[in-house]
């Protein structure tokens, strides 16, 4: 999921505005795969993953086309519901939970991939970093991706300081982790609402496994 066109006053900030930001179109996103996603899972045998604030859903129809068994959730009963009809259409099964990171429904969960892409996750005084990490699995990967916002983008009622971004949760990653990937890269986009952006922070760790 990318960040969409959003009301005067910022980001969506709970369940309410994110279904209205859905129920304003009839598709929100290109209904592609994240291009990160493929970059850099394509390669990876399949496993268990969970998409994170999954939207409509493609990120995780992708993952499941693969062979993996994915959880994907969401905050918007609406994003869900489309979510829903295009796994069916697809033919194949994706787990989809209404819940947000902090929700009790996720907790204990923990996944060989989390896909996180361009995720509105208020830090929450730290909680929501940790929940993050807390979902990766011994030996499982962490993908973070998010745009690059500069100062003339038109997102100055977005603050990325009241997010979890990247250099975040690159920061917080201790000897534990290993960390594949940290870069900008080009963004080649021209479909959905996130198409305005031509560059990502991609951050791809994977947790050691436990020492016996």
């Amino acid at each position: 999921m990318s960040e969409p066109d959003r009301p005067a006053g910022g980001a969506p900030a709970d369940s309410v505005d994110w279904d209205a930001l859905y129920a304003a179109s009839e598709q929100v996103w290109s209904g592609d795969p994240n291009g990160q996603l493929v970059a850099e899972i394509t390669d990876v045998p399949p496993g268990t993953a969970v998409d994170v604030g999954c939207g409509e859903g493609a990120d995780g129809i992708w993952l499941a086309r693969r062979g993996w068994r994915v959880t994907a959730f969401d905050v918007s009963s609406t994003a869900l519901a489309r979510a829903s009809r295009h796994v069916a259409d697809a033919g194949v099964t994706v787990h989809l939970v209404h819940a947000g990171l902090l929700d009790p429904a996720l907790a204990g969960a923990r996944f060989d991939l989390v896909n996180a892409q361009y995720a509105a996750l208020l830090h929450e005084q730290g909680r929501s970093l940790a929940a993050l990490l807390g979902l990766v699995a011994p030996g499982g990967t962490l993908l973070l991706v998010h745009h690059v916002l500069e100062a003339d983008d038109g997102h100055r009622a977005f603050d990325p300081a009241d997010y979890v971004m990247p250099p975040d949760v690159h920061a917080a990653l201790d000897d534990g982790w290993d960390v594949q990937v940290y870069e900008q890269r080009p963004r080649h986009v021209t479909a959905g609402a996130g198409a305005g952006h031509t560059v990502d922070l991609v951050l791809r760790a994977t947790r050691r496994p436990a020492v016996r």
